[in-house]
Parts: structure tokens; sequence; C-alpha cells
């Protein structure tokens, strides 16, 4: 929420400006004091909303119209103030106060102030005012509301100046349609989301329990046992479908919250969206999805005890066939708080762990969350704002060292690995990649047109790490080993070659020989051991190649045939002991 706040007086000569300000700063009427006072600073500790106020008188007269026009527009909230014993002055504030502002290009939030309450006759009455006001009110949406004072008596200056802190720091406008006295599409939409956050057995309703986890986040405090009776009454009475024995329905939330505005009470909806990251326009704040996070070079960032705890809480509650695993309609319902699933055009579910109907289960979506942080942190940060995490969403993730200093020492601690895989067109990576989360082996072949990556978990020695593999295709495979930023956040590098094809090696050798690559680990890996074996087309074979660098001969698999000789192990066991 905003820190300061900046009230403007206008209004025509004589109506009292200059004296608002002064009775009010003084607590007594001052007389005979000076045409326009200067600017005042109220401290937050003064103040109802705890935010400093700067208030600012001015002048009618055409000689101060410049300065009037400068003051126009650095305020943040228009006290128009005319005098209830001139009949002329509050005409002039439909006639030319409120379009002169409009012309000026303000749209800020306007207070209508009627003051010297203590010349009005006794016979004017509540429906009589609302008869003048009204008309101006639906004209001119940009008033907010209308309050009668004296600065004589003094009587209600204190409010002028609140109600136009409010205007400003819990506007009307974006929560309210005042003509159709609805609310409008972007507040029920965020009040909507709210609620489905805060029902946390997803049974559509929130009840006692929930209410009152509602009420500690929001303000501080449960409700006592019968004010929580009270509430539910008052919806009852108005909202037929708002109250069910379970609890308070969707509808019964909306309605409390256009009552809470009706009734003047838009400080309690505004807390309540800015405790779930709201901003002023109604979207989710930069801050609160994106916090600051600082990842040194050579750091990767992995999902904390606390984040792997929230997944697996939110996968539960979404299981609700309890069939250990998530269907398409579950997934969807989960992402509902959110604006989708964020792997969608990723290849997802194809990328992780399903089961036989392509349900994510546990397994992969929790590996699809540790990828998903490793590959782009960001994402995960605003996915757990979105879906409801509690507290500051840094917490669910954590920075490792810096991958040279682990490699210095001989033993990389961290818990997901990243491999990128090389290999000529043909040569089966995409096979084997699909292989590693245990997806059907697929006799068609297609090439690899944009970069694919998938992920699952290993046990190395009793401990469950995760391993990323991550393929970008032929016309790309260059462009990756000489990216440095791109180097700095791999851990292994896989290059693949066809056994049965003898231009294959070819193509790896030539490729890493390219690049100053010899401080990444490397893993070379034949594929198609199922076929009949060729000498490779390169001045050495594959195995005295990777001899003459210190490296292990290539590991022989066949993902046709299901046989990988443990190695997703060897990457992950590569990557923590280089």
């Amino acid at each position: 929420m905003r820190q300061d706040v900046r009230i403007l007086l206008v209004g025509d000569d004589n109506v009292g400006k200059s004296t608002l300000i002064t009775s009010l700063i003084k607590e007594t009427f001052i007389p005979n004091i000076q045409h326009v006072v200067p600017e005042v600073t109220i401290p937050p500790e003064w103040t109802r909303e705890k935010v400093t106020t700067r208030i600012s008188d001015s002048s009618a007269r055409s000689e101060n119209r410049e300065q009037l026009d400068a003051e126009i527009r650095k305020a943040d909230v228009i006290c128009i103030v005319y005098a209830i014993d001139n009949a002329g002055s509050f005409a002039r504030v439909p006639e030319f106060w409120l379009p002169y502002i409009r012309k000026l290009g303000r749209n800020v939030p306007i207070v209508l102030v009627g003051n010297k309450i203590d010349l009005r006759g006794k016979d004017i009455t509540n429906e009589s005012l609302e008869e003048q006001i009204m008309p101006i009110m639906n004209e001119f949406k940009e008033v907010e509301t209308c309050v009668e004072c004296s600065a004589k008596q003094p009587l209600n200056v204190s409010e002028v100046f609140y109600f136009a802190q409010k205007a400003v720091l819990h506007p009307t406008a974006p929560l309210y349609d005042s003509r159709e006295h609805t609310l409008k599409p972007a507040c029920i939409d965020a009040l909507r989301r709210i609620f489905k956050l805060c029902d946390s057995d997803k049974d559509g309703v929130l009840n006692d329990e929930e209410i009152n986890d509602f009420q500690g986040k929001c303000f501080g405090a449960p409700l006592q046992r019968q004010e929580l009776e009270s509430v539910k009454e008052v919806v009852r009475e108005s909202e037929s479908e708002g109250v069910i024995d379970e609890g308070i329905t969707e509808a019964g939330f909306l309605f409390l919250h256009t009552l809470f505005i009706q009734r003047g009470r838009l400080e309690t909806t505004w807390t309540v969206l800015r405790q779930f990251g709201y901003g002023d326009d109604l979207s989710l704040r930069e801050d609160f999805l994106l916090p600051a996070i600082e990842v040194p070079p050579d750091c990767s960032v992995e999902l904390s005890s606390d984040g792997y705890q929230f997944f697996i809480d939110l996968f539960q509650v979404f299981d609700q066939d309890k069939d250990g695993a998530l269907k398409e309609n579950e997934l969807a319902e989960l992402f509902s708080t959110a604006p989708g699933n964020p792997w969608v055009g990723s290849g997802f579910p194809e990328t992780t762990i399903t089961d036989g109907s392509s349900a994510v289960t546990l397994q992969g979506f929790l590996a699809q969350w540790s990828m998903t942080t490793l590959l782009d942190y960001r994402t995960t940060l605003a996915y757990l704002a979105y879906l409801g995490y509690n507290g500051d969403t840094t917490t669910a993730l954590k920075v490792t060292k810096p991958r040279k200093v682990d490699r210095k020492k001989g033993k990389v601690q961290r818990n997901v690995f990243l491999c990128y895989v090389f290999g000529a067109t043909g040569s089966g990576k995409t096979a084997l990649m699909k292989g590693f989360v245990k997806k059907r082996f697929e006799e068609t072949y297609l090439p690899t047109t944009k970069p694919f990556e998938v992920v699952n978990s290993v046990e190395i020695g009793g401990i469950e790490k995760y391993l990323v593999m991550q393929e970008f295709g032929p016309m790309y495979d260059s462009e990756i080993l000489q990216n440095k930023r791109k180097l700095e956040a791999c851990d292994v590098l896989c290059f693949l070659y066809d056994s049965g094809d003898v231009n294959s090696f070819a193509y790896v050798a030539n490729l890493r020989n390219r690049f100053d690559i010899d401080h990444l680990p490397s893993v070379f890996v034949a594929t198609k051991s199922d076929s009949d074996l060729v000498p490779q087309r390169y001045e050495k074979q594959p195995d005295m190649y990777c001899r003459d660098l210190g490296l292990a001969v290539p590991i022989s698999v066949s993902i046709k045939e299901n046989v990988t000789a443990e190695l997703y192990q060897l990457f992950v066991g590569v990557a923590m002991d280089p």
C-alpha cells in the first residue's frame, strides 16, 4: 500500500477551504486567516491510515490559475469545497469544477465537501441531500463521496480528510459500480479466486475453520463464535444461497463484500485484496508474484523442503478421486487460481512420470516442479503466489552453492541436475529422454524442431535426486555450446551417437572438439545396441577417442529393448562427483 497521500482543496472563494485546514491543525476555529495557507504535512503516526498526508490549499482567482493547475496535476485526491449557505457555490461544482478537473486530464478521486453546516436551516433532511448529490455522482463517476462539515464549530472536519485519504487508499471505482449497485467483474474475479484459495478442502464452502483461517490471515484474529453466527445470519437474511449447513458459499462471500462496500467499509475489502497480493488495479502486484531473490553466477535454484511440502499438499487436495494421479480436469481445477497451466506448449505431460492414462503421478508432479524451478525459478515463484503459498514465497526456494566451488571440493551437494543431450539427427536423443520418463518406445521418427526437456527422480546411494535432460536439436547445438551462460547452468554433457550409423559419431566428436568444454563432465552414449555395430567413419574409434580424453568409454544402450545400463544414475553420479 502507498506510503503518502496528497490532498488538494479547491472551490470558490470564501467557501472556507483555508479555514478547514487550520481547524484540522489547531483543532479549533481560527478567524481572519490568510487567503491561501501553506502546505501542511501530517506524519503517519497522526493519521488513522498510518500514511504521510500532505494537504494543499488553493485559490480560485484568475491570477492564480497556473498555480491551481499545477496543484491539481500533483494531487492524489481533490476535495471540492462549497458553502452550505451559498447555493451558487454548490451549482459551480458540476458546472465548473468537475469539468475543469477533467479538462486537465486528471482521473483522481473527488470528495465533495459541504462546509458551513452550522449556517443551514433545520428543515434539510438526508433524503433531500441525496437528491442533490446523486445526480452529480451519477454523471461524474470520479466522485467518491460527499461529507458535510463545519470549520467553525468544528464538526466533521477530521472526517473530511479521513474520507479523502480513504478515497485514495481504498478507492470505490475499481470495486463497485455505483450506478448498477453491483461489484465490478474484476473485483468478482479477484474475490472468487480468494474464496477458492481459502476453501482448503475444495468442497465449495468455507466452513468455520476455513473462515477463521481467513480472518487470521487478513485481520490477525479469528471471529468469536457469536460473531461468526451473526455474520452467517446477515448473509442468510439477504442471500438465500449464501449460507448452507456446511458454511458460507461463494455467493455468500461475494454478498458480504458487496455489503461492506455499500456500508462504506471499503477498507475491509481492500485489506483482503491486498493481503492476497492485489494492487489498486486489481491485478496481482509484481512484488507479490516476483519478490527479489539473489542468484549469484554459477548457482542454481531448487525447491526447499517447504516448497516440496506445499506441492505435495496441493497434489493431495486436488487428487479428488484419490487414485494417486492428477487427470486433466483435476489439473485444470488446481490451476484455476492461476493464469493457466504453466507447462502448456512444453510437451507436458510427456515430460514427466504419468500413469497408464497419462495422468500425472505425485512423483511426476514434484519432478516437473523441480525442473521448472531449475530452468526458470521465476515461474515457480509466481505460481507459488498464484496457488496460495502461505507466507514469503522465497522460503519455498533455496539457492545452491556455486558449481565451481562444489566441483573443486570433489562433491556436489545439490539435489537437481541438468544434463544437455547432443547428437546427430536420428541418433535417438528423444527416445533416450522419453525412456527416462517411462514413455512407450515409438518406431516412427520425428525430428526435434524445438528444445525439449524431461525430468525424473534418480536414486543415488539411497538418496533421491532429480535429473533434468534437455535437447535442443542439431541446428542449435553449436549455439548452446558457445553460450557461456547456458554452459554455467549445465552439470553434465551427454554426447550421443547411433552405433549402427557410420557417420553418427563424427558429428558429436567434431562438435565437442570445436568448443572449450573440458571443464564440464561428459558422457558418451552409443544408442541402438540392438542393431548391428558398425565401425565409425572417424579418425579414431569411439573407445579410443574417449580414452585419449580421459573419459569413460561410451555406454551402449537400447531404448527399444529397454537396456539402459543404469545410464541415468551415471549422469547424476558424474554430476555429483565430477
